[in-house]
């Protein structure tokens, strides 16, 4: 599943001990710290974004080695002659004491980059001086989009929960995991908006078309069905539960919780009210055979 993520970037950034080397380690002889000008950029972190989702604190390690040696170019045109910078060095930062909205600790991907100085970025350089060039767009690709509400791995099936809805109180957003490959950044003049700015793709062998959207909505009935009967089975067990509070708990559970609540709560409600039939069978009472002589002709 391909991803492309803006973020803010762009600010200048000094020379550490030992980035000479890694630098020279990608060009193809050894630079001096005259001859290069290097920034750092902000190139995504695990807060739920604007599309809501986000990579999580695992994926953002996983993509962090990946990033080294990635070109900088401009509005994600992949083409040798828009290659203006190349990242040299990444590490995940984490900011103690503010959270997410996913409720853990936030952290972001940071990557250092350089450029030689030439006549041709000099205008370049001077607008990330000035704050001009801050904003990025990173383009990278994951294994997984999982469904914060049930778990679901939408990069496969789509769940039926709509990203940015509330289910029982519970905010849905992807968590992006398993990073596979990371592409590039951008510098981009104006941020896109979030339905421009992600490009996905089914991951290769996944079901498509037609019978993928049958056997989605199949699954929506069938969850539907699993939360309304988990509901009247919990209040056949026991009169005193709030309607209200069970439907917004059944809204929270997977299938397989779901199964098991109905299960459950369907013995308690055949223990409570057993079953009786209406036909009784085995040996008659005398009296009852003389009772029935009455109506006979």
């Amino acid at each position: 599943m391909k991803i492309r993520k803006d973020a803010v970037g762009g600010q200048g950034e000094s020379l550490a001990p030992g980035d000479l080397e890694l630098i020279g380690a990608l060009a193809r002889r050894p630079l001096a710290e005259s001859e290069i000008y290097t920034f750092s950029v902000r190139l995504c972190d695990n807060e739920i974004d604007r599309d809501f989702e986000r990579f999580s604190t695992r994926t953002l390690e996983e993509l962090a080695p990946l990033f080294v040696g990635k070109s900088g170019i401009f509005d994600h045109e992949w083409s040798a002659r828009g290659q203006a910078a190349r990242i040299y060095r990444t590490e995940v930062l984490r900011e103690p004491g503010r959270m997410t909205r996913a409720g853990d600790s936030y952290c972001w991907l940071k990557g250092c980059a350089y450029m030689v100085r030439t006549e041709s970025n000099r205008d370049l350089i001077a607008e990330i001086e000035g704050g001009i060039k801050k904003e990025v767009s990173v383009g990278c690709s994951v294994e997984h989009a999982v469904c914060s509400v049930c778990g679901a791995d939408r990069a496969v099936t789509d769940c039926g929960h709509q990203k940015g809805e509330e289910y029982g109180g519970q905010l849905c957003w992807a968590s992006l995991e398993g990073a596979k490959d990371a592409y590039e950044f951008s510098f981009v003049a104006v941020p896109a908006q979030p339905a421009a700015g992600v490009v996905k793709s089914v991951r290769r062998g996944a079901p498509q078309g037609t019978r993928l959207e049958e056997e989605a909505a199949l699954g929506r009935r069938y969850l539907e069905h699993l939360r309304g009967e988990a509901v009247r089975l919990a209040l056949l067990a026991d009169r005193e539960l709030d309607g209200r509070a069970m439907k917004s708990l059944a809204d929270k559970l997977s299938p397989l919780e779901l199964e098991e609540l109905c299960r459950s709560f369907a013995r308690r409600a055949e223990e409570r009210l057993p079953i009786r039939t209406q036909l009784s069978y085995g040996k008659r009472t005398a009296r009852s055979d003389e009772e029935n002589r009455a109506f006979l002709a």
